[in-house]
């Protein structure tokens, strides 16, 4: 091996090689006396010095994507998320909402509504970007958030976020029992001695 060119070596070896300057001279000179003589059967011409290849060059061009946040509708001042199964919540819906927040000693700018469709695709990571406090789940939603182990109508709590998972607004709004086991649910969450 001593004796293979550095044209031969680049058969063998897979990372780039770097030579000194004066190693670089020495090969050059080496190379000009070998091109005069002829190139024996079987034997791998020299090849001419490349340039090394500087470590930057060798760096795959990445490019970076930007993830579009999760839009929150409200002002959600207080980090309070209500996430709703429903594409669009009807106004029968919309007021029971508003009157269950506000039982709760809040208002509507201090929450943040997202629904299952515009959290579709969306990652636990990038939902956990949007910094809630607590999270009120409305029935069914397409998303990891669902692999939390939270039972219905009980409070969970996980790092700095509590979660209350329920069914959805439309059916809560159509059946007085789920309206009672909500209300005792949110009672507990928001420490209400009503």
């Amino acid at each position: 091996m001593e004796n293979l060119s550095l044209g031969e070596l680049k058969y063998i070896l897979q990372e780039p090689i770097y030579l000194f300057e004066e190693d670089q001279s020495e090969l050059k000179n080496q190379e000009s006396d070998t091109k005069s003589e002829p190139v024996k059967k079987n034997e791998v011409p020299h090849t001419t010095l490349e340039e090394p290849i500087k470590p930057d060059e060798l760096k795959p061009e990445i490019e970076e994507v930007e993830i579009e946040p999760i839009k929150v509708r409200g002002k959600f001042e207080k980090g309070i998320l209500i996430l709703h199964e429903e594409a669009a919540l009807s106004d029968a819906v919309m007021d029971m909402l508003v009157k269950m927040i506000q039982a709760v000693g809040h208002s509507m700018s201090e929450v943040g509504l997202v629904s299952s469709e515009e959290l579709h695709g969306k990652s636990l990571e990038e939902f956990q970007a949007i910094n809630a406090h607590i999270v009120l789940k409305f029935g069914k939603i397409k998303h990891p958030i669902n692999a939390l182990p939270i039972h219905d109508y009980q409070i969970h709590t996980e790092e700095e976020t509590e979660y209350l998972f329920a069914d959805s607004l439309t059916a809560i709004s159509e059946d007085k029992n789920l309206k009672i086991k909500t209300w005792n649910a949110l009672k507990l969450l928001f420490n209400i001695s009503k």
